[in-house]
């Protein structure tokens, strides 16, 4: 019932809003004018032309013929187009992610019931229906790029794996990064803690088995009696002082005394290591088709010499690691409720202050990269600096370039952002998964040197799913806030036309 409802909801509002754009916008805009002329080259059979502007592989052309066709019947019977051609118009092209929406609505239900088994279906229906109208998705619903298809494949891929179909998420996988390349990460992001959540619900079953002597592996080949070794929790245990006898130790075990303390970090990687190379050959088997899809994206990055297929001058890998801060930021503000709140930031005080010299130190580095990041490696690409149609064109010009001291004084903000996102991360997920994320961020997002939302849109579905918000009255401010910023967007869109600006001679538009 709750996959209805979002789809009902997400239908209610993408078909007239899908109507009202094509009427008024009809004509392909901003990078539509590249992909809509390729999709069209496809409806007519031509697979070998290519347009050198287009940095993406065609993934998204596929998916359209395959929706086209399963249109052209009805359309040809009732005489709207004559041929399989015709019908591949900018209107029809750009529903092609209308419907991804409303199948990327129920992908969000779905995970959102599978990473929170406890949630009625009334909140996450809800919840589903709010990040559905996240401003970035939700503008580029009603355009033809791929950011609506990517985040679909990509959401259906990480389902997939929680459902613990590897092959089926492997391809998905596939065909996600070609959509779009940056995708690999994700697939690996995934299969990596698909792997650790596999080996920790299969460790017990097939490589420890308890008896009164201590802990036999599987084989015979290896009998360990020592308290260092992972238990059933998943859990890395300290040795305990020689003073304390069995019983005792029993006693702390079964109490939740304080000497069973949580392990480290490094524990718990090398936790996690042993228990993987415990089952190495079983994870290998099961997830061997995610290794085969990155050897061959690897292959293809190799040959092609870049990770992008056109355009390659304009987007070339760069260090802006200022990238990560608007990321932490950006995101932080897209669900500000949440983590610019007195409590957040109490919270945050709290954990530094119990531990002084440590949360000094951490706030002491963050700081300094955070001030080396946007010294060095901040970047104002091009394409940023011409282009006013993009609100990163007044954002960078009217904040972050209004003043030299700007950009410095924003750090504490980027800082602030990235220690309350990983601390209500934590709060949900281990350690190494947080890890996991923060590196596959900054794989996605350093060599970027274009500040693009859109960029965004994937790591931050990622980042709220795993957040477990449950107060309904965050999510209806949020909700709240995304509706307003969407009618501004669209009105701006629709109503306020831009022109070409014949007199610089350049991307730049006026109103």
């Amino acid at each position: 019932m709750g996959r209805i409802a979002v789809a009902a909801v997400v239908s209610m509002w993408a078909i007239p809003v899908s109507i009202l754009v094509n009427r008024i916008v009809p004509n392909p805009y901003m990078d539509e004018i590249f992909h809509v002329p390729q999709a069209q080259r496809y409806c007519r059979g031509d697979f070998t032309y290519w347009d050198p502007m287009i940095t993406t592989p065609p993934g998204l052309y596929y998916l359209s013929l395959a929706y086209v066709a399963s249109l052209f019947p009805g359309m040809w019977f009732a005489k709207a187009v004559q041929s399989f051609s015709l019908l591949c118009s900018t209107t029809i092209l750009r529903s092609t992610n209308t419907v991804f929406a409303i199948v990327c609505g129920i992908l969000v239900y779905d995970l959102l019931i599978l990473l929170r088994p406890t949630m009625s279906e009334r909140k996450a229906t809800l919840y589903a229906i709010v990040l559905m109208l996240y401003p970035v998705h939700w503008f580029f619903t009603f355009l033809y790029y791929t950011d609506v298809a990517s985040l679909t494949a990509v959401l259906a891929m990480y389902v997939a794996s929680l459902k613990e179909e590897y092959w089926i998420s492997a391809m998905l996988g596939a065909f996600a990064i070609l959509i779009r390349q940056t995708n690999a990460v994700w697939m690996v992001f995934i299969a990596a803690n698909g792997a650790i959540t596999y080996t920790e619900n299969l460790y017990e079953k097939v490589c420890v088995r308890r008896n009164h002597n201590g802990i036999v592996f599987e084989g015979n080949n290896l009998l360990l009696d020592r308290t260092d070794i992972p238990t059933d929790r998943g859990l890395r245990r300290r040795k305990m002082s020689s003073s304390i006898n069995t019983n005792d130790l029993s006693k702390f075990e079964t109490s939740g005394d304080s000497l069973c303390h949580a392990p480290g970090f490094v524990d718990e990687i090398l936790d996690t290591a042993l228990k993987l190379w415990c089952l190495k050959w079983k994870v290998l088997i099961s997830f061997a088709p995610f290794i085969v899809v990155a050897l061959a994206f690897l292959a293809f990055v190799i040959w092609n010499g870049s990770i992008v297929l056109g355009a390659k001058e304009a987007h070339v890998v760069s260090p802006h690691l200022a990238q990560l801060m608007y990321f932490g930021l950006i995101s932080a503000a897209a669900f500000a409720p949440l983590y610019f709140n007195l409590g957040q930031a109490a919270a945050l005080y709290h954990s530094f202050r119990r531990n002084k010299v440590l949360g000094s130190s951490l706030v002491l580095v963050a700081l300094t990269v955070g001030f080396t990041s946007v010294h060095f490696f901040s970047i104002a690409h091009p394409y940023l600096l011409a282009d006013n149609r993009h609100y990163t064109f007044y954002i960078w010009r009217k904040v972050i370039q209004v003043h030299w001291m700007m950009k410095y004084l924003l750090v504490p903000l980027y800082v602030y952002s990235w220690f309350s996102i990983i601390s209500i991360l934590g709060k949900a997920r281990n350690r190494i998964w947080v890890l996991s994320f923060f590196i596959s961020c900054a794989l996605v997002l350093v060599p970027a040197p274009l500040i693009e939302f859109r960029y965004y849109t994937i790591p931050f579905y990622f980042l709220i799913l795993h957040s477990q918000v449950t107060n309904y009255v965050k999510w209806l401010t949020v909700g709240t806030l995304y509706v307003a910023v969407n009618m501004f967007t669209m009105t701006m869109f629709l109503f306020r036309p831009f022109h070409w600006d014949h007199e610089l001679g350049t991307q730049r538009f006026i109103w």
